[in-house]
């Protein structure tokens, strides 16, 4: 029995890249680096006005796939339509809406479970199947360092966002041996319509057109985890690590929450 083929990064010429997410923020930024970068990009956001744009300035070079991540159907009709096989899949959509304790919101804690998580396995679903059949291509899961531990105002967001880095450290055992390749993004603080909801100091704050030239560099290399900037998410991964009694108190000081052991 042949061996199975080994993931490679995906090339323009295997097929479309599609963003997710594609409208604003890192998604925007990215399909622009992907352009320049040769590839044709299956683009998808709710919003249908600012893909319509991104179109009208590279025609032939944006498919337009509006369409909500959480809507299977309309998932499944997006690839269905490309018209070419999704060789990257760069899964991104996601939403952030702070929350502490004291104004815990149930329906916000659900609206980012089902869309940072549940939207992002949606749109795996409706990609996964071509490229286990073909047995190449590569999917990239666009989660956060505030899934690395839980952190203040971080309820619902961290939450989601940890469960994409486990949905993403799972699915590479299999997908290793299918031919498909597997990537995590965890970036730190980037300026997007979303960080720009914060009211806290937000360390090593980077562009949007940065964050996506490092996001394609890394997904060229073939990095199982994609995270910047380093200097910042390298302390977090740190407190990764730490017992709970140095890290409750540690992030408590650093962020003026208060916290007990």
């Amino acid at each position: 029995m042949a061996d199975p083929p080994r993931p490679r990064p995906a090339r323009p010429q295997d097929g479309l890249a599609w963003v997710t997410g594609a409208s604003a923020g890192i998604g925007w930024a990215v399909v622009l680096r992907l352009l320049a970068d040769g590839w044709t990009v299956l683009a998808t956001s709710r919003r249908p006005q600012p893909l319509a744009e991104l179109a009208g300035a590279h025609p032939g070079r944006v498919v337009v796939a509006p369409g909500d991540v959480t809507d299977q159907a309309a998932m499944e009709a997006a690839v269905a339509a490309a018209g070419r096989p999704v060789a990257l899949a760069i899964l991104n959509a996601g939403t952030f809406l702070p929350m502490s304790a004291q104004d815990f919101d149930l329906a916000a804690f659900r609206t980012q479970i089902e869309v940072n998580l549940m939207g992002t396995a949606t749109t795996l679903a409706a990609v996964l199947p071509g490229m286990l059949a073909r047995r190449a291509g590569q999917i990239a899961i666009v989660s956060s360092v505030a899934g690395y531990r839980g952190l203040p105002t971080g309820i619902g967001y961290g939450t989601s966002k940890a469960g994409l880095i486990n949905l993403a450290e799972s699915l590479k055992f299999d997908l290793d041996r299918a031919g498909v390749m597997t990537n995590l993004i965890n970036p730190g603080f980037v300026r997007t319509p979303l960080t720009d909801k914060n009211d806290f100091p937000m360390p090593f704050l980077i562009e949007a057109d940065m964050a996506a030239d490092r996001i394609v560099r890394g997904l060229a290399a073939g990095r199982f985890e994609i995270t910047f900037p380093r200097r910042f998410t390298w302390w977090l991964k740190l407190l990764r690590i730490l017992p709970y009694a140095a890290f409750f108190p540690l992030v408590a000081r650093a962020t003026g929450a208060a916290a007990r052991r």
